[in-house]
């Protein structure tokens, strides 16, 4: 017989006789040796340990007896020999287990736990998750299949993004290189707090993940509080320690006073104004329905090196009805291209 018939043979054996297959395996010998040989010789390989005969089949095909057995330890394809020598010497015995195919299984199985595990959710989920498909079993093919559905039906862009993994921070200042300033930190936290799609259990891992020092304590003092705080009371805790201890009004006066600086393009001064609006509306300073309304006249305002552009925008004549940031933002950048475009065709042809 080829190894595989004899591992399915095993495998057939095992289940006829109850056995669990982690701990089963079958050896092939002549008719005339005893039980108890078989069992000391086998006991000679350690990584078994204890070792009971389960049960003696005749092959006609082979002209030997296959003896299925049972061992104390857990059989592993790495640490079992493919054949053992007998006690007594002579031709040695071929080993059959079924270790490769369970290891298999074991391991994709570790992993779907794993990716489960990661979502917030248990085995027993996956009958919920996938009301389509059957439940795996423990063959590698229906765990691959697991495996593959759950990848495909949780894997979202927004976890892969920029704030997917979150840098580094401490609270420690200055801040070391290879860290975030806080700012910048919280805003990739809350872009993920609010974005992705995975449990608070795994945005709190992320959290905490990006942690060390000053900023680790301070979540942990809040976790040891109350074991299931939000990841948004986590992110509330840091900025009260470490964000700016300014007032909704205090943040709002500043806003009023932001100024184009010299050589900064419009865009840039638009995307600039935008972080300290969005941090006055979460301060309060604001209402956000009146956060285009605000932008566009803080834009008009503080946009000192941009009068002609403004104009050929025709900003100040939609007061009325201001455009959000991402249309400012697209109308603003093309016209700087177009500018842009203007001088390099004035400059080719030499003519100013």
């Amino acid at each position: 017989m080829e190894k595989t018939e004899l591992a399915s043979e095993l495998k057939r054996w095992c289940r006829g006789e109850g056995l669990d297959e982690t701990h089963a395996f079958m050896t092939i010998v002549p008719e005339d040796v005893e039980i108890s040989e078989v069992e000391e010789t086998l006991e000679t390989i350690k990584s078994l340990g204890r070792v009971r005969v389960r049960g003696r089949n005749f092959s006609a095909r082979l002209n030997r007896r296959m003896v299925l057995c049972e061992s104390k330890e857990t059989v592993r394809e790495e640490s079992v020999p493919s054949e053992v020598v007998p006690i007594d010497g002579g031709e040695a015995w071929p080993v059959i287990i079924l270790g490769g195919a369970q290891a298999a299984a074991e391991e994709f199985n570790s992993k779907l736990k794993g990716l489960l595990q990661a979502e917030g959710k248990t085995m027993e989920d996956l009958k919920s998750l996938f009301p389509s498909t059957p439940p795996p079993t423990s063959s590698t093919e229906s765990i691959l299949r697991a495996v593959g559905d759950l990848l495909e039906k949780t894997t979202k862009p927004a976890d892969g993004g920029s704030y997917g993994r979150l840098r580094m921070f401490s609270g420690a200042l200055p801040t070391p290189p290879g860290e975030e300033p806080f700012d910048n930190w919280l805003e990739q936290a809350s872009l993920m707090v609010e974005e992705t799609e995975c449990s608070d259990r795994e945005k709190r891992r992320r959290i905490i993940g990006s942690l060390k020092g000053p900023a680790l304590e301070i979540v942990k003092a809040v976790r040891h509080a109350d074991p299931d705080a939000s990841p948004k009371e986590c992110l509330e805790a840091l900025e009260s320690a470490f964000g700016s201890a300014e007032s909704g009004d205090d943040l709002y006066f500043a806003f009023r006073l932001m100024q184009q600086q010299k050589g900064e393009k419009l865009s840039d001064f638009l995307r600039r104004l935008e972080r300290s609006l969005v941090k006055v509306i979460q301060r309060g300073g604001l209402p956000a329905s009146g956060k285009d309304q605000a932008r566009l006249e803080q834009l008009l305002r503080g946009a000192i090196a941009s009068d002609l552009m403004l104009i050929q925008l025709r900003l100040r004549e939609r007061r009325a009805a201001p455009p959000n940031f991402l249309q400012l933002l697209t109308e603003i950048r093309a016209e700087e291209d177009s500018e842009e475009n203007f001088c390099y065709r004035c400059g080719e042809s030499g003519h100013f």
